[in-house]
């Protein structure tokens, strides 16, 4: 059975019996579908590669101008494949375990100030339905910290405005309940109030389920809300960041007024305490920039 075959066993294996989302798995699929290349270009097999040939891939990833993150990803990618053929029988061991990563360099999450994220908030125009709607949208990126794809999907059934809180669904299918402030719960009732003039001429299975739609009364789309928050974001600060800075954003200023850690990470849905630690690294750094600018023996 070839690589193309295993390929497909193994995504299947990833969608129905670990359940990891359409987006999680179209990761996987193109990551195996580059080390497939490699190995056509090289006439090679699964059968009897070792660690020198998980390297080279590695090397040629680096050739191709991937960044130390990437080829990370996809040797984790790769190590995770190869240990499911590994599990079914198909191969005798794990070459990827005996490969470490490269080396990644420590690059702190950009975030917005006060000043430049209540600035992004009133950018949208409050006249037109498509402003009242973007404005509901970044006042939710900021005020719950959660991702976009979170934010895409969101239906109505998952808002509580009246409590305050939204229900989230997360990576792994993992639901967590996020408080919401009050001006977003505002932004979110003046859109809510004029939602149905995105419907058009017929209502549509996604404007009786979806949050946020399009022009058409159809969901609106990850890259959709993407592109309207950059553009958002870019008129408020001069500079092109992706929705992601509001989340980060988000955790920065909670940590900064003195939030527990445990608790953002609750509310980012992380899986681990390590990763939401680099937002303390943020808030460190910038102590002692404002230490070395104003002490006189800084």
């Amino acid at each position: 059975m070839g690589m193309q075959n295993f390929t497909q066993q193994f995504l299947q294996h990833l969608s129905r019996e670990r359940r990891l989302s359409e987006h999680t798995c179209l990761a996987y699929e193109t990551d195996l579908g580059q080390f497939q290349a490699f190995l056509d270009i090289r006439n090679k097999v699964l059968d009897g590669l070792d660690r020198n040939d998980v390297r080279s891939f590695l090397g040629y990833l680096n050739a191709q101008g991937f960044g130390r993150r990437s080829i990370a990803r996809k040797l984790a990618s790769l190590r995770t494949f190869f240990g499911f053929l590994c599990t079914m029988g198909h191969l005798q061991r794990n070459p990827t375990l005996l490969v470490r990563p490269p080396k990644q360099e420590k690059a702190l999450p950009v975030h917005l100030n006060i000043n430049e994220a209540n600035r992004t908030m009133e950018i949208p125009s409050p006249s037109s339905i498509l402003g009242v709607r973007d404005r509901a949208i970044l006042e939710l990126f900021y005020s719950t910290g959660i991702r976009l794809r979170e934010l895409a999907g969101l239906t109505l059934g998952a808002l509580d405005l009246d409590a305050g809180l939204v229900r989230v669904v997360g990576k792994g299918d993992k639901e967590r309940l996020v408080p919401v402030g009050k001006p977003a719960q505002q932004a979110l009732k003046a859109y809510l109030a004029r939602r149905a003039e995105l419907f058009g001429d017929k209502v549509s299975p996604d404007s009786v389920r979806y949050v946020f739609l399009g022009r058409s009364g159809k969901v609106l789309s990850p890259s959709g809300v993407q592109r309207r928050v950059e553009r958002h974001i870019e008129a408020a600060t001069g500079r092109k960041l992706s929705p992601h800075t509001l989340r980060h954003t988000f955790a920065t200023h909670m940590l900064d007024a003195g939030a527990d850690l445990n608790a953002v990470k609750e509310l980012l849905g992380h899986a681990s305490l390590s990763t939401t630690q680099i937002y303390t690294h943020v808030s460190v750094e910038r102590l002692k920039k404002a230490y070395r600018q104003a002490h006189p023996r800084a």
